[in-house]
């Protein structure tokens, strides 16, 4: 039953590897810059790796625990005896990808500095192809392991009838998507808490209270919080875009496997590979796209934009060309409506990251609202920023319903009946929106590379035309990184939906493995193999007068707010040790504020890291016992409520929460280019105590809840066999 289709996703992964390590054995050849550059990038470096591997022994216990739990459940039949591995695989390959993006970004920093002593273009080119080795190794790694895991479970699975085994294939291959969103999580949640903790600690005490630069090193949170940058921002956003794209494309797969189930082996196998094809085809042409990203010396921050987008938007004319050609290739039912289901997914995507640019750029009004407010103070331009937050969220919901709604009819051919092929062209169309993830994460982890590009010319006293140059660069980062993360939210809502559906199919292969053969229905009995989603629905009574499903929503909402509260309380608790410490070096430290002493810089460091370490563990483990709890308390109808209730809440405020942040950092960076008094102005110090605000916001709670979404999600569906075997209600 295998064919040819197949070897082009292996093929795709190891070209993006192999382009992955050119670029990186490029960017090493670049100079680091004189010896003061060397040495602040070196400080920063050894931070980030410091925290990673202390990072990395806590979560390998967490996945130790887990994998004895699966293990204990596969010996007594409630798991497939596969998950294990699955799950440890997942987390790995994670991990490896946030692990090599970190290492280039902490490599690049300086040589991005030194390149912008040169030009604007040369600035641009090396921070962007470091964002490229993040991007071709997150992309690489998952169809690499997606290959492996369907070649090993395809000779290793025996069943009689082939058309069921491809259901059990695609549905154990889901798992290891939990292993990838546990990892996931912890190193988002955790960079996130450590990054901001340093921000907010160095904007505070250095801009506000000591009136000094941003990455002045007389500041002893300065290599914190470019530490955090690369934790937060770089290694926790590489394994967070991990699971989106592996999870959209797993869960795809799982929903090919039942919409064809009916039409043969042959034709259900080409509906399992699609999605894998459709992502390996964009990893190529992602390739592409990056070739073509290059700008001129004194360019605007709109020409910079355009630069980037001109790489994106090549990659995403080319996949809606090329897509329609594997689809004919593959010889699938319906070509024409899946591949407008496709375009429904990247177009929707487009329109959320245009929708976030247009929120969060200082180009545009919405952001240069929120500068005029910090004229009159901190109070407006918090209010100003929460207003426009909430306003930003209409486009992408509205979009997203549209879209969702497109690719439903689309590949279910107009019928609203034919409900499984609506929700594999809601599958698909999640990745269609990620297919070019080569190269849009290529733009978002550019934004913390030239970060601290910026943070090491001011701390290397470079002339003032080099700090213009990554300024420029920064600010374009701080959108692209806001646009990034729109761009995540909103395929984590639609991967959300297919993962809503491919929870059913998990409850379905459970009931088949304790011998629950058939369904009693209203209508009569249906053998359980070949059960619709409405029979499930039927026999599990999931409908809006089901109290159970009414509750799972309320606390699945309720999940999302005090995830985000939990994260943000853990920021403001770190954040106050932080300034203490910096106070501290002050007040006792004799000569920092004149230069003629060093700063600790190792135990502002320390603090970010013990407070990161410590407070992410109870939201981590929130996310993962409320799905099982739920499941075992009020079995299938209160986890699809639960995981209803995260989804709608989770996207809305996680869309607010991010384009409030980066609006606000946005208008800061605005009144930093000389309007409205400038740098130490009494607008800028206004528009610093908003920044503050908006850091967790954008970067620890906002990205982290597209996390929980779909981690709710994983363990809900590793977890259906425990479900309904031992429910109470």
């Amino acid at each position: 039953m295998f064919n040819y289709f197949f070897w082009v996703i292996p093929f795709a992964s190891i070209l993006a590897l192999i382009f992955a390590y050119v670029f990186f054995k490029q960017i090493m050849r670049e100079s680091e810059g004189n010896e003061r550059m060397v040495k602040i990038a070196g400080h920063v470096r050894k931070g980030a790796m410091a925290y990673l591997k202390q990072q990395y022994k806590v979560v390998g216990l967490v996945f130790i625990g887990l994998t004895i739990l699966f293990t204990i459940m596969a010996i007594f039949k409630v798991q497939n005896g596969w998950v294990p591995f699955a799950f440890l695989t997942g987390g790995f390959f994670s991990g490896l990808a946030g692990f090599f993006g970190m290492k280039t970004a902490t490599y690049a920093s300086a040589r991005t500095t030194n390149a912008a002593r040169k030009s604007l273009n040369n600035g641009l080119r090396v921070a962007f192809r470091s964002g490229a080795v993040m991007g071709l190794v997150v992309v690489g790694l998952a169809l690499l392991d997606i290959s492996i895991w369907f070649l090993v479970l395809h000779f290793f699975i025996k069943e009689a009838d082939i058309t069921h085994k491809m259901v059990i294939i695609t549905t154990t291959m889901l798992t290891f998507g939990m292993g990838a969103s546990t990892q996931a999580l912890f190193a988002r949640v955790g960079g996130g808490i450590f990054t901001k903790a340093a921000d907010v600690g160095a904007d505070l005490v250095g801009k506000v209270e000591a009136g000094i630069p941003e990455d002045d090193p007389r500041n002893p949170a300065t290599i914190a919080d470019n530490v955090g940058d690369n934790v937060g921002d770089v290694a926790g956003m590489g394994a967070d875009l991990y699971e989106s794209y592996a999870g959209s494309i797993l869960a795809t797969a799982a929903l090919g496997a039942a919409a064809f189930l009916s039409q043969g082996a042959a034709i259900q196998l080409k509906g399992v590979l699609a999605p894998m094809l459709i992502a390996a085809t964009g990893t190529i042409l992602s390739i592409i796209g990056i070739f073509a990203v290059r700008t001129k010396e004194d360019a605007t921050q709109k020409e910079l934009l355009r630069a980037l987008g001109r790489g994106i938007n090549l990659s995403s004319i080319l996949i809606v060309i090329f897509s329609l050609g594997a689809l004919l290739w593959l010889g699938l039912p319906n070509p024409w409506g899946i591949w407008l289901s496709i375009v429904s997914g990247l177009v929707t995507g487009i329109i959320i990251g245009k929708s976030t640019e247009y929120y969060t750029s200082e180009a545009y009004k919405p952001t240069r609202s929120i500068a005029e407010s910090a004229k009159t103070g901190p109070a407006t331009v918090i209010i100003s920023g929460l207003g426009t937050g909430m306003l930003s969220t209409a486009i992408p919901v509205l979009t997203i319903v549209l879209g969702t709604i497109l690719a439903f009819m689309f590949a279910a051919g107009w019928d609203l009946q034919n409900i499984s092929m609506g929700l594999y062209g809601i599958g698909i169309a999640a990745v269609g929106m990620l297919s070019t993830l080569g190269i849009t994460l290529a733009t978002d982890a550019y934004g913390p590379i030239a970060d601290n590009a910026g943070g090491n010319a001011e701390m290397s006293g470079l002339g003032e035309e080099v700090r213009r140059r990554t300024d420029a660069l920064d600010s374009l980062g701080n959108t692209t990184a806001a646009t990034g993360k729109g761009f995540a939210i909103g395929s984590a809502a639609l991967t959300g939906l297919a993962l809503l559906a491919s929870y059913i199919e998990e409850i379905k292969v459970g009931l088949i493995r304790i011998g629950h053969t058939t369904l009693q229905l209203a209508g009569g009995s249906v053998p359980t193999s070949h059960a619709t989603l409405n029979n499930f629905m039927e026999y599990y009574h999931v409908n809006l007068m089901n109290p159970k499903v009414l509750m799972g929503m309320f606390i699945g909402s309720m999940m999302a707010f005090m995830f985000c509260g939990l994260t943000m309380t853990a920021v403001g608790r770190a954040a106050s040790k932080m300034v203490d410490e910096v106070r501290r070096q002050f007040r006792e430290i004799k000569g920092i504020l004149e230069g003629k002493a060093d700063p600790d810089y190792a135990s502002c460091v320390e603090i970010s890291t013990r407070g990161a370490q410590h407070e992410m563990m109870l939201p981590s483990f929130l996310a993962i016992i409320a799905p099982i709890v739920m499941g075992l308390l009020f079995g299938v109808a209160g986890v699809m409520g639960l995981l209803v209730g995260a989804l709608s809440t989770g996207f809305v405020l996680a869309i607010f929460m991010a384009n409030s942040g980066g609006a606000w950092d946005n208008a800061k960076k605005y009144i930093e280019s000389g309007v409205l008094g400038g740098k130490g102005s009494t607008a800028h110090k206004a528009a610093v105590i908003g920044d503050t605000v908006g850091d967790p916001f954008k970067d620890t709670a906002g990205p982290s809840l597209n996390i929980l979404i779909k981690l709710m999600s994983m363990v809900s569906i590793v977890m259906a066999g425990l479900t309904v075997l031992y429910s109470l209600l």
